[in-house]
């Protein structure tokens, strides 16, 4: 992996009540701290400087852009934490990945479990792993790439990454599972575009959506 250079780029909010907040992650910046002060800057603590009061409720892979919902209120945590336990959100991922993904829709349903020797590296486990569902629609075709919405049933880690490797097309840039060409990009190509989700006051169903910067 290569060191950790945060990009310093403006918050992105896409929306904000009294309840919860929506922003815009960009590649590159981790959604929690991790271990060490090199690791410290990431997403929360930067929101939690313009929005005190805000709690994490999921999290974005550190390559990962894209929206994520923060609560406002530990009510709303509880909430929304409770919305994502029971899937009754609803994501979905742009992606470009390597060669031609065929047929234009489809579903990966391949069980995961950390690759142990390799962390922070994930992989298809069928004795030990948990179970993990991908549906997949392909938007277009690209010159030996191919641009894929993924709408994920589960929310293992790296599940998107996992199961386009698994299919034989690594999302391009994945420093953890393309090669060759593939790794040869700016970023990973992974943006969630569309989160769903009932408002924690009141359980209206809302849609929230990040434009795809690639």
């Amino acid at each position: 992996m290569t060191d950790y250079c945060p990009p310093d780029t403006p918050l992105e909010v896409i929306h904000e009540d009294h309840e919860i907040l929506l922003v815009d992650k960009p590649a590159g910046l981790l959604s929690v701290p991790g271990k060490g002060d090199h690791l410290a800057d990431c997403l929360l603590t930067r929101i939690q400087a313009a929005f005190p009061t805000a709690l994490l409720v999921h999290r974005l892979d550190r390559d990962t852009s894209g929206i994520m919902v923060f609560a406002l209120t530990p009510h709303a945590q509880r909430h929304l934490g409770l919305q994502f336990e029971h899937r009754r959100t609803k994501k979905t991922y742009v992606a470009r990945v390597a060669g031609r993904l065929e047929p234009r829709t489809g579903t990966v349903d391949l069980p995961l479990n950390v690759d142990w020797p390799n962390r922070p590296r994930q992989m298809v486990d069928h004795e030990n792993g948990r179970a993990a569902q991908t549906d997949w629609r392909v938007q277009r075709y690209g010159e030996d790439e191919t641009r894929v919405r993924l709408m994920p049933k589960t929310g293992r880690s790296h599940q998107l990454r996992v199961h386009m490797l698994a299919l034989g097309h690594p999302i391009l840039g994945d420093p953890f599972y393309a090669t060759g060409a593939a790794l040869d990009h700016p970023r990973l190509m992974l943006h969630s575009e569309e989160l769903r989700l009932l408002h924690p006051d009141g359980g209206v169903g809302m849609t929230f959506k990040a434009p795809v910067p690639f």
